[in-house]
């Protein structure tokens, strides 16, 4: 202030009292670089000559969006899982751009073909990695059923969608490279792989939840449920414990033997509440402790779960897809960005240098 409101005398001087800061988005309309191309006749020989235009890593092909654009229009569509008329309303309102939602579709669709090589690359990682996460839903494509197949690893996000679920998917996935542990729940499509095999724990204890809460004043049911549980605490302590690797086989054998001791006396007892599990550990026994003997294999199958769920929200959002282009362009953007986001990559910054050169 430079006058007193009071009296009206002239202040000078004065001191910092407080600060107050408000928070907002510049007006940023969209920003549209036209090139003029000048032809020019030569007065000697008379033949016309064209500049050569070369807009390499500014545009993909002869596309009138610029690949940051493109960039954006993907992250909305795939990270943020915006429907195209949502996509197409929020760059109106933010940068006054008016497109169409057919060129919102065709924009997804040349960028997943610009990442085909980068989307082929993360199923190679899938196959030499040491461990992999796996699991599968249903997406329907143009009203037919079928699944989306998800295979992940702490680095990378892999999917794509088959009309079957069965074992063949998993075989050819994986292929004869793959030779690490396979995590994954109970479903017998992943018997296919022939390596060692990690099954979920965590599938495994929610139906030992569900059992005792189906039969609440059973008493051989909740000791025998909490025998199992007490198994598993301690398999995971030898896991994480400093031991040899002939240490851990020891403790691996002798923690399959325990568990195989609580589910012989109810494998066969047809009206013994506990059978169906019991039958199932009896299974699997030998693929419930891998994580024991096997270093940064997890005991749950939690990974797949949280790879899997975006596309589980997008189906929600938007339903199934309408043709095998549009299948196969959601698969591969969500595996790529995915996996970005899963390497705390800028997926924006990422996908425009995929753009500008997608060899």
């Amino acid at each position: 202030m430079d006058v007193c409101p009071d009296c009206g005398r002239k202040l000078s001087g004065g001191w910092v009292h407080s600060r107050r800061q408000v928070i907002e988005i510049p007006d940023a309309p969209v920003r549209v670089i036209e090139h003029v191309l000048v032809a020019r006749r030569c007065g000697a020989c008379g033949k016309r000559h064209i500049p050569k235009l070369d807009l390499s890593g500014q545009v993909v092909g002869r596309s009138r969006l610029g690949i940051r654009l493109m960039s954006l229009i993907a992250d909305m569509a795939t990270g943020c899982r915006m429907p195209h008329r949502i996509i197409q309303r929020m760059l109106g309102t933010l940068y006054g751009l008016r497109i169409s939602v057919g060129e919102i579709s065709h924009v997804l669709h040349r960028v997943a073909e610009c990442g085909k090589q980068a989307y082929d690359d993360l199923q190679q990682q899938i196959r030499g990695s040491p461990m992999v996460n796996a699991d599968e839903t249903g997406l329907r494509e143009d009203g037919v059923n079928g699944y989306i197949w998800s295979f992940s690893t702490p680095d990378v996000r892999f999917s794509l969608r088959d009309q079957s679920r069965a074992s063949k998917v998993v075989t050819d996935m994986l292929g004869d490279e793959f030779t690490g542990v396979l995590v994954s729940d109970f479903y017998g499509a992943y018997n296919a792989y022939e390596g060692v095999k990690q099954r979920c724990w965590v599938h495994l204890l929610r139906d030992l939840k569900g059992l005792r809460e189906k039969h609440p004043n059973n008493e051989s049911v909740a000791k025998w449920v909490g025998r199992i549980k007490l198994i598993y605490e301690q398999a995971k302590e030898v896991a994480a414990g400093s031991y040899t690797q002939r240490q851990r086989c020891r403790l691996r054998q002798w923690l399959e033997a325990r568990l195989l001791r609580l589910a012989t006396p109810y494998r066969d007892a047809k009206n013994a509440p506990q059978r169906v599990l019991a039958k199932r550990i009896d299974t699997f026994l030998g693929e419930l402790f891998s994580f024991v003997d096997h270093e940064g294999v997890p005991s749950d199958n939690n990974a797949a779960e949280r790879a899997i769920r975006p596309a589980v929200i997008a189906r929600k959002v938007s339903g199934g897809t309408r043709s095998p282009r549009g299948t196969q362009t959601r698969m591969t953007l969500q595996s790529l960005f995915g996996t970005w986001n899963l390497k705390g990559l800028d997926p924006i910054t990422t996908c425009a240098a995929m753009l500008a050169d997608p060899e």
